[in-house]
């Protein structure tokens, strides 16, 4: 797999790769301790980290969040390196630690609204994560890890994306590390086109953890899927993100009760289209009529 570095601030260096139609990256945080940020889905660590790496160790392995593209080499790090520490938020925790768990939860309760993964996809979410391996710590946010006297970081707890999503804050050089927290108005291919919706479980958290975002004004963004954000883009990026709640809330308060699929089709149209996953912008969907006090339809 091709894989390249570029080192995006004092002490961090992008690990990218590509997974799928998306671009994809990892980071690494170096000083008299080093931190890796996410270790990908189960192939990941020996086709892109390791060889970046090139025979170093990590201390700390910290977890964004449970999806499987973030993860999933959590086993295959661990056996490179077994004395590095895994850390998680708590309420993410137990879905990275379970593969049956996160498959019936996160990934599995499409299903009972009709609006499943296809089958392809399901299996591929399910063969992306490899042997479960256990967080050895807990995160609640607002953690320091001293890495060294150049290399303080701060654990971010920004939940929308999931409710357990954990960023990082580097104040020195005003670097946020957010992985999947915020997502614009979708996740985008490798020719920079829209193809995956923004999976929101908590509308009122993400909205939140964008608004904490604004609050650092970060200098750059480092994500998962996008390229480096800088600049005024930041502001860019964080107000299309808040905008795409916004069209949610207003398509979802504009229709009628009916089943989600059908709330699914009509919103694909609406706020999409999407090619890639489009199924859990029903993720979005539902949180948007939980906060509205309605129930989702079967």
């Amino acid at each position: 797999m091709t894989w390249k570095t570029l080192e995006v601030a004092p002490g961090i260096t992008r690990i990218e790769s590509i997974l799928g139609p998306r671009p994809f990256s990892q980071y690494l945080l170096q000083d008299e301790r080093s931190m890796l940020v996410d270790t990908g889905v189960k192939e990941t660590p020996a086709e892109v980290i390791l060889p970046a790496l090139d025979g170093g160790e990590v201390d700390f392995v910290l977890v964004s969040h449970a999806d499987v593209d973030h993860f999933g080499g959590n086993a295959a790090i661990h056996e490179a390196m077994p004395g590095a520490v895994f850390c998680a938020h708590a309420l993410d925790t137990p879905w990275i630690e379970d593969p049956e768990l996160i498959m019936r939860e996160r990934y599995g309760w499409y299903d009972a609204f009709g609006v499943g993964y296809d089958p392809d996809t399901a299996a591929w979410l399910e063969n992306a994560m490899g042997p479960a391996r256990p967080i050895d710590l807990q995160l609640q946010g607002g953690e320091v890890f001293r890495l060294g006297s150049r290399l303080s970081i701060e654990v971010l707890w920004l939940p929308g994306h999931s409710y357990g999503h954990v960023g990082v804050w580097e104040p020195r050089s005003r670097t946020a590390i957010i992985m999947d927290a915020v997502l614009a108005g979708g996740l985008l291919d490798t020719e920079g086109h829209v193809i995956h919706p923004p999976p929101i479980v908590d509308v009122a958290g993400y909205e939140r953890s964008v608004r904490l975002l604004q609050e650092l004004d970060p200098a750059q963004l480092l994500t998962g899927h996008y390229d480096v954000i800088r600049g005024d883009d930041v502001g860019v990026f964080l107000d299309e993100s808040l905008a795409f709640v916004a069209r949610a809330r207003e398509f979802v308060s504009s229709s009628s009760d009916m089943p989600l699929a059908e709330l699914l089709a009509g919103a694909d149209v609406e706020l999409g289209p999407f090619t890639s996953m489009p199924n859990e912008l029903a993720a979005t969907l539902r949180s948007v009529l939980l906060e509205q006090g309605r129930t989702p339809l079967a």
